[in-house]
Formats: C-alpha cells, structure tokens, sequence
C-alpha cells in the first residue's frame, strides 16, 4: 500500500481544519485551543495550535494522510516540522477576505522553500456572498497561469474530493516524469 502525505495550509481562518474535517474517514486528530485575543474570538472562538490530521482511503493501493498546519504566525514554528515528507501541499485562502491574500502568497512561499513539491491553492468558501472569483484571486495572489487555483466549499465533501484530486494528480504527474 501506497501513502501519501499532503500538507493543507494557509492564513487563520481560511478552512483548513474543516477541509480535513470534511473527507477524514477517522476523526481527525485535532489540537484546537480557544482563541486569547477579543479580535481573534470576533472572527471565531477556535484555533489549530500543532495540527490536524485526517486519512482517506483512495482505495486500496493508495491511503492520503491529511496534515492541517495552524494558520497564526505564532504557531509558525509547526510548518517546517510538518512539511517534512510531504509529497505536495494545499494552500486554503478564503475568497471573502482579500486583506489575508498576501499573507497566504507568503505561506505559499514558505512551503515552497521547505519542499519543491507540487502545490494546489484551494479559493475556499466560494458559496459566500462577497466570495472573489478565481480568476481576480489568481492575479491578487500573483499566481501564474500554470499554477491550479481551484474553487473549493470546505464544508462541501465533494469540493474538497477535487481539490485532493487535482493535487493527487500533480503528485503522480511528478513522479512519472522523474520515473
């Protein structure tokens, strides 16, 4: 059998525990805390502080371990420790809150230094009423046209299927073309 480990990241706030939460054939493995700030609990009361961690069964050859960083600069110090290994990451950026896009650029650059890995940037919460399309998304986040930005609903099972599914296969298009 065949693992996989994708690495899901990107700004405080922006899905990635309820990406995860989403596909996970277990309970995720979850390590949220209350939030301390009045600012941080106006946006919501709970933060990732190490990670979360899914699995999903693709079949039975091929076993995805989903690894959720935390999204606040404090708990930064996580991201190199769970990019080690990992055959590709997503970078979640929420569509509704384009003051994050350049931190997520920055998150984007950082994953990229750790591992030259394929990546996917995932616009969540496309469903949302002031949701920035795909397309203004990928010029605000400076983004090539060769890189995939995929519209996604982390609270949407299906959504997150394709996103893992477009990942998965930049994955395998890698090593085929190493092979």
């Amino acid at each position: 059998m065949q693992t996989v480990k994708m690495v899901v990241t990107g700004p405080f706030n922006a899905g990635k525990t309820q990406f995860i939460r989403s596909v996970s054939e277990i309970d995720v493995v979850s390590t949220e805390r209350k939030l301390s700030t009045r600012e941080e609990r106006s946006i919501k009361d709970m933060t990732t502080v190490a990670m979360d961690f899914g699995r999903i069964t693709v079949d039975e050859d091929l076993v995805l371990y989903l690894f959720g960083t935390p999204g606040q600069k404090r708990f930064d110090f996580m991201w190199e420790i769970l990019s080690e290994g990992m055959l590709g990451f997503i970078v979640m950026v929420d569509s509704t809150r384009p003051e994050t896009f350049r931190e997520a650029r920055s998150i984007l650059e950082t994953f990229r230094a750790y591992a030259p890995t394929p990546y996917v940037v995932a616009a969540n919460k496309q469903d949302k009423e002031g949701a920035w399309d795909v397309e203004d998304m990928r010029h605000a986040l400076r983004l090539d046209a060769k890189t995939k930005i995929l519209p996604c609903v982390a609270t949407d099972r299906e959504s997150v299927k394709e996103v893992l599914l477009a990942l998965l296969y930049s994955i395998l298009a890698e090593i085929e073309s190493d092979e």
